[in-house]
């Protein structure tokens, strides 16, 4: 049995010396592989080396997360953009659009997010969309910016049933992390519905982690907890969801 965690932070602080046992648990739990999203051009060095570290089972992502935006986000993303002659990544993020933090900067980050969009168009490669608190924004802009071609996941999605059936209606998948564990989450309604096709298993990592491990550090290891909760969901064994939803990483990132 493989799970893909399709979204994690594992450079980040939060995992320095305790990174090689939080490493061991993942792989005896079976996840063995692991998508890995940069933040901003300062995350980009820990980024690589992780995963080149260990290439058997993370693969990195490149994008310039909304929260990290800037005014001076055309020169961030020159050295963003720089990277992909560099190294080999396996698709773009984390980009998109935060409107919970910040809402004055929602101009600029709907250019760097439109401008990394085109730049996965190109180069063919699938995005990982941030949208919290902005899902009908991230929507309504990959239609009206004509970006049509775009694939990827809607990562950490949180919306409702008309948005689920939106996004995937548009050949997008919705990156179901922790939050369905949560007593009060709306997701075990919109998994019902809308079914495993379009799914993809994510921790974000060492955020958001599941039931019984609120309050404490995400890791990877604890994939089988959210796909055990979608079993529950759709009355499934958690064979078949690791199965399926392996299988979807790999039709979103071709590996």
């Amino acid at each position: 049995m493989i799970f893909t965690d399709t979204h994690a932070h594992v450079f980040l602080d939060e995992f320095e010396g305790d990174f090689e046992n939080c490493f061991n648990r993942s792989t005896n739990a079976g996840v063995s592989r692991v998508f890995v999203p940069n933040i901003d051009e300062f995350s980009i060095e820990a980024v690589k080396n992780i995963c080149l570290k260990y290439k058997q089972n993370y693969f990195p992502m490149m994008g310039l997360h909304p929260c990290s935006v800037s005014e001076n986000w055309e020169k961030q993303l020159e050295k963003i953009y720089s990277e992909f002659s560099n190294s080999k990544y396996f698709g773009i993020g984390e980009v998109g659009i935060d409107l919970y933090w910040d809402k004055s900067t929602f101009e600029i980050q709907k250019k760097a997010f439109v401008r990394q969009a085109q730049w996965a168009i190109d180069l063919n490669l699938p995005v990982s969309i941030h949208s919290r608190n902005a899902t009908d924004e991230i929507i309504s802009i990959i239609k009206t910016e004509k970006l049509e071609k775009l694939k990827g996941v809607f990562h950490c999605f949180s919306g409702d049933i008309s948005q689920a059936e939106t996004i995937i209606n548009m050949g997008f998948y919705l990156g179901i992390g922790g939050t369905v564990t949560y007593k009060n989450s709306t997701l075990p309604q919109v998994i019902a519905k809308t079914g495993i096709k379009n799914i993809v298993l994510e921790t974000d990592s060492p955020y958001l982690p599941p039931v019984p491990h609120r309050g404490k550090r995400n890791e990877t290891s604890y994939i089988p907890l959210i796909a055990s909760r979608i079993s529950e969901i759709l009355e499934i064994s958690i064979e078949k969801t690791a199965e399926i939803t392996t299988n979807n990483s790999k039709n979103i990132f071709g590996i």
